[in-house]
């Protein structure tokens, strides 16, 4: 029997969890590890400053207080004692589209899989007001889930998966779109008039690109964007060469 690893970043509570572990029953043997609490846009962080406890939740289910990153690892290290078939991330409570998934850690706990060497999705679903569609989300994860199990992922490899609210029209096959992006940083005040600040959802402006995630949703589909952990910018290297300095000696010699 495969064993198929689940880890989010919304919580092991979060009812997107839970509609992804039924979801993929079918296929294997369910271990469930995630944040005990909510860990949204912690990124790819691992937690080195403070120890880690692991808790049982209930039978097959386990609760890290730290990041997804740490979840992966005390899962593969310590609850399972090796390396799982799959690991699926998610449902996330909202798309990670475009460089949102360098914030995302649904995305960053399905690369810490396939750092490990792990067939890893990560997969988001559509927010809608305060509304997701967690069963559209939970069939279209196993669809592929079921897919990569069988057929595999080239290596170092994770497939980050987006899924629009209610029906769609099936899967495309994605880049990552491009935006122009400002952050918002609303300024506030304490009751001493000391300044604090709220980082809020940012404004975008998504540069066309048919092939792009966020123009696949937009369409109704399933966006299927394959990510590597490599972010080596290939195309800048000539240009970092002619500006590097053409001599041998060491920086700092003497």
């Amino acid at each position: 029997m495969r064993t198929i690893l689940i880890t989010n970043d919304d919580g092991v509570h979060s009812e997107g969890i839970a509609a992804l572990a039924q979801a993929l029953a079918p296929l294997g043997t369910i271990v469930v590890v995630a944040p005990l609490s909510e860990a949204s846009a912690i990124g790819h962080a691992l937690t080195l400053a403070r120890p880690l406890r692991l808790e049982t939740v209930r039978d097959g289910v386990y609760g890290v207080d730290g990041t997804p990153t740490d979840c992966v690892n005390v899962a593969v290290t310590h609850v399972l004692r090796r390396k799982p078939d799959l690991i699926v991330s998610g449902i996330n409570k909202g798309f990670n589209l475009g460089d949102d998934v360098t914030y995302s850690g649904t995305v960053a706990g399905a690369l810490e899989g396939a750092l490990l060497g792990v067939a890893s999705i990560a997969v988001s679903a559509e927010r809608r007001g305060s509304e997701f569609d967690f069963p559209v989300a939970a069939r279209a994860a196993a669809a592929m889930a079921g897919i990569v199990l069988d057929r595999g992922l080239p290596k170092w490899t994770l497939l980050n998966v987006n899924v629009p609210f209610g029906a769609n029209r099936g899967f495309r096959v994605t880049v990552q779109a491009k935006r122009n992006h400002v952050t918002m940083v609303d300024e506030r005040h304490d009751p001493r008039g000391r300044p604090y600040y709220w980082i809020e959802e940012g404004q975008n402006r998504w540069e066309p690109h048919d092939r792009s995630d966020y123009q696949a949703v937009i369409d109704g589909y399933v966006s299927l964007t394959p990510l590597q952990p490599d972010m080596t910018a290939c195309d800048a290297l000539s240009h970092i060469e002619a500006l590097a300095p053409a001599t041998e000696e060491p920086v700092g010699g003497r």
